[in-house]
């Protein structure tokens, strides 16, 4: 009966290792499990496509609004700090779509890039194998567990291959080389730990489109990324479109405040506070005159004022 047991347990090991799933690339259903309170349209491996038209106004907003939007809705481990940046002047914004390095051994490298290979169809070295996935607006999320000599995921060639299928950057728990070719790389920023003028080596790919730590921020595929001079900020895609949306109001509320504190109208305590009804008609016809910064109904600035998540 105990070889019995054995056995079986021995053949369930095997089938589950042989998975073409396993890995590298999450299953699917785990996905679906991990990120179910995202309920918009998803990419065909189960990962959340945040539409282009909020990628594009997540570009508008301010790191420290949008912290703080998560901050007060329970998600306080979705930042991190500490990078080293190709361009001081140039944020990223994107899907994330993530990618877990581990230091290599042997066995497990070679298994891992022969069924690669042979069954994924899969060419190159196992840093290449994000890049075949990202598409455009994504950002190529990589923990590489902050290894800098040797851990350089990417250099002049992969940045250029990464650029053009995104128009997006990169975020790296790693390092870069190539700095001074990957400067000319008009738009393209990447964060990392530190540059380094090594090759990569000694790492293998563990997980793609898996959930990833960077640092102190846990990370999961299609998460909205926002990297800027002050840091990284980490959304996940259900509360992207809360963010966002706070996000404008407070710069919309601050750009008010500031016009009619300095004129004398209203006390910055009456700015800061739950607003009377002739402030909230007032901001919207101020509002009115400034299309730019887009338009708000009164239900949708009472909402917004009740749920004071800024």
């Amino acid at each position: 009966m105990k070889l019995i047991s054995a056995f079986l347990g021995s053949l369930l090991t095997i089938l589950c290792l042989d998975r073409p799933a396993m890995a590298q690339v999450m299953p699917k259903d785990e996905l679906l499990f991990l990120t179910a309170a995202w309920q918009g349209e998803r990419f065909a491996d189960g990962r959340p496509k945040i539409s282009d038209d909020l990628l594009e106004r997540a570009k508008r907003i301010g790191l420290d609004d949008a912290w703080t939007v998560l901050k007060n809705e329970g998600y306080t481990n979705q930042y991190e700090g500490g990078w080293k940046l190709i361009k001081d002047d140039i944020a990223v914004t994107g899907r994330a779509v993530t990618a877990m390095f581990m230091p290599s051994r042997p066995d497990v490298e070679r298994a891992i890039k022969e069924r690669g290979i042979a069954k994924q169809g899969r060419k190159g070295n196992t840093n290449t194998w994000p890049i075949e996935i990202l598409t455009k607006g994504d950002v190529y999320v990589a923990d590489a567990f902050g290894k800098i000599g040797g851990g350089t995921l990417m250099g002049a060639t992969l940045g250029n291959a990464i650029f053009s299928k995104t128009g997006n950057g990169v975020v790296f728990n790693g390092a870069a080389r190539d700095l001074q070719e990957l400067q000319a790389i008009k738009g393209f920023n990447a964060f990392v730990r530190d540059f380094h003028p090594s090759f990569l080596e000694e790492m293998v790919l563990m997980g793609l489109n898996t959930p990833i730590r960077i640092g102190n921020a846990m990370v999961l595929p299609g998460d909205l990324v926002i990297a800027q001079r002050e840091g990284v900020l980490f959304v996940p895609a259900h509360m992207a479109q809360q963010v966002v949306s706070t996000c404008e109001f407070v710069t919309r509320k601050d750009q008010f405040g500031f016009e009619v504190v300095k004129s004398g109208r209203y006390t910055t305590g009456q700015i800061d506070s739950q607003w009377t009804d002739e402030i909230k008609t007032e901001f919207l016809n101020w509002l009115g005159q400034h299309s730019e910064l887009g338009s708000m109904t009164r239900p949708e600035l009472d909402k917004m004022m009740s749920k004071r998540t800024w």
